[in-house]
């Protein structure tokens, strides 16, 4: 681990994957009477900061209920899919400026 700030960025990623296959899994059971959408409570899971342990899958409250008991709404998920794109970018981005400085401070190490 390169310091804390690491480790959390790789916990929020390794989040950002549960997401995306709960998002899936979503889309994907958008038809079948009775399915109810899955989710993680981010923000807690996130604070938590459990490395290593499955995030706690919920089931958020407030969604419509079509006939069939279904509450899948694809707005949503397509919603949730472009937020996790852009958070995973974000971070990856930042754990790729931590990793860029740590390589400079070999490289001038050896020079040095």
């Amino acid at each position: 681990m390169l310091d804390p700030s690491a480790g959390r960025l790789e916990h929020y990623l390794d989040l950002l994957a549960a997401r995306q296959k709960l998002v899936a899994a979503n889309i994907a059971n958008a038809d079948p009477p009775g399915y109810r959408t899955r989710d993680l409570d981010f923000q807690f899971e996130f604070e938590s900061l459990v490395p290593g342990a499955a995030p706690n899958v919920i089931n958020p409250t407030g969604l419509a209920v079509k006939n069939d008991g279904n509450d899948v709404s694809l707005d949503r998920e397509a919603r949730l899919l472009a937020e996790n794109a852009m958070r995973f970018n974000l971070a990856a981005s930042l754990l790729k400026g931590q990793i860029q400085m740590v390589r400079k401070a070999i490289e001038e190490g050896k020079n040095g």
